[in-house]
């Protein structure tokens, strides 16, 4: 009687042991249940491959690697120049806070661009976290920067750089930026050949960008009232020596010819 009834208890245990299921798997049933409410990525008309388009073929200049990043592949000898288009954007103090917008047509317009059978490079500069570089470059957001960088010559000859800078508005979308490439639109712009052209400006020339850039920079953050302190002291300090030391000057102009004469 002992017995039966000791089985009696054991036995809905044991039944019960049997239907439970392993801890891991118990786990993996509610992640997926989960999972089943939350709302698919794919219902956005972009997302989940526009977004990977772009974190993969988009390059982020820094005054690190821009030099690097710029330059063709050596080992390439293939037909006409490497073909680049640098978005340029920034935050609150550089682009006054209107390329929100913009930003969005861009990573829409790379994905697009990425799919392309002969994609350009895609390359973005942030003036906001890269201000030193922009002042580099005298780039402003927001704007496209059109760059044919010359591939290596067999006779070890550098063709000159072609810089095109295509503006753009808060208002334009990933039509206009895909334009760019698609119908060669960056043929209608002119080419830039100022001083602050990063590759064949007299400055890159000189190996004077990136200090001029410092410079800039450092205008910029300094307040106002720093240099007028400045120009203040040197100005005080150049009258200072233009004066003749000790006397008085006032007698000094009124009697040239020596001492003034006795009351």
């Amino acid at each position: 009687m002992h017995i039966n009834l000791s089985l009696a208890l054991v036995l809905p245990v044991l039944a019960l042991a049997q239907q439970q299921k392993p801890l891991g798997a118990t786990v993996q049933d509610w992640f997926s249940k989960a999972k089943s409410y939350v709302p698919s990525a794919a219902s956005a008309p972009w997302s989940a491959g526009a977004a990977k388009a772009a974190e993969h073929n988009v390059v982020p200049l820094t005054l690190q690697n821009w030099r690097e990043t710029l330059t063709p592949d050596p080992k390439a000898f293939a037909e006409g120049p490497e073909e680049w288009m640098i978005f340029v954007t920034g935050g609150n103090k550089t682009c006054y806070g209107q390329c929100g917008g913009v930003e969005k047509a861009w990573d829409e317009s790379a994905a697009i661009l990425s799919a392309k059978p002969y994609p350009p490079n895609l390359s973005y500069l942030n003036c906001e976290d890269q201000r030193i570089l922009c002042n580099v470059f005298a780039a402003g957001a927001p704007s496209i920067w059109h760059i044919l960088l010359p591939r290596p010559q067999r006779d070890q000859s550098r063709p000159a750089t072609t810089i095109r800078i295509l503006g753009l508005s808060p208002n334009s979308t990933s039509a206009d930026i895909v334009k760019i490439h698609a119908t060669k639109s960056w043929k209608e712009a002119a080419v830039y050949e100022g001083i602050f052209h990063p590759f064949d400006g007299q400055l890159a020339k000189l190996g004077l960008n990136v200090p001029v850039g410092y410079a800039l920079y450092a205008f910029g953050v300094v307040p106002s009232w720093a240099f007028m302190l400045v120009i203040s002291f040197a100005s005080r300090t150049i009258m200072s020596r233009r004066l003749p030391a000790g006397g008085n000057a006032r007698q000094t102009q009124a009697h040239p010819g020596g001492a003034p004469p006795a009351g």
